[in-house]
């Protein structure tokens, strides 16, 4: 019996879950109709689980309890154990709060370290236009993707000695994108091993480089 072609369509509906962190800046109450520029923010591997304090050992949620004049909202989900960062759980997420809350829908942006620079980068090429600029820190993702997203300014940082993720991993994305014309940049600390993200989000520049960027 010859092959015939066929198709296939069913509806799939899914429930999807997280815990996660909220910092509203202090004037937000304060503006009754001012929109807010929002970092969602992707932890690594080390702080999954249902510890929803974990979140906070690395990165942008370790130093807001002490920034209440930090100026954009910043969402910070927690992955469950033994899972990876899923697009449709994020993008709920992010649903969610631009409902709950006054977000800028134009200056939306998202970043992560290790796992959480594999899901900026595969949040980013799954919702191409979503974000305004993405800032993914020592991860890596599929090139192939990439000119999906060589519209979208990006900010990608990795440590040279870093043994947990090749660096190899973002320079492959990084080539790729300058070969569609993508608008990225890498910064590679000559020094650092897998924590190329401490300097980074110390550092006022990046913070001020999301502002600069909006969606068309």
């Amino acid at each position: 019996m010859s092959q015939k072609a066929k198709s296939f369509v069913r509806e799939i509906r899914k429930v999807v879950h997280c815990k996660y962190l909220l910092f509203l800046p202090d004037d937000y109450a304060r503006f009754k109709v001012k929109r807010w520029p929002l970092i969602l923010f992707l932890h690594g591997a080390g702080e999954r689980g249902t510890n929803i304090a974990l979140v906070k050992t690395h990165g942008i949620p370790k130093f807001l309890d002490q920034r209440p004049d930090f100026s954009f909202i910043v969402v910070s989900p927690q992955c469950p154990m033994d899972r990876f960062w899923e697009n449709d759980m994020l993008s709920s997420l992010l649903d969610e709060i631009e409902e709950k809350y006054r977000v800028d829908r134009n200056r939306e942006y998202v970043t992560g370290l290790s796992m959480g620079g594999f899901g900026t980068w595969a949040l980013a090429t799954e919702y191409p236009h979503r974000f305004a600029a993405i800032a993914p820190i020592c991860g890596g993702g599929n090139p192939y993707l990439v000119p999906r997203i060589r519209h979208l300014p990006i900010w990608a940082f990795h440590g040279a000695k870093d043994r947990v993720v090749p660096i190899r991993l973002t320079r492959e994305l990084v080539q790729a994108l300058r070969k569609c014309g993508g608008n990225v940049r890498f910064t590679v600390y000559r020094n650092a091993e897998h924590d190329s993200w401490t300097r980074t989000y110390e550092n006022p520049r990046l913070y001020e480089w999301f502002l600069e960027h909006q969606s068309k």
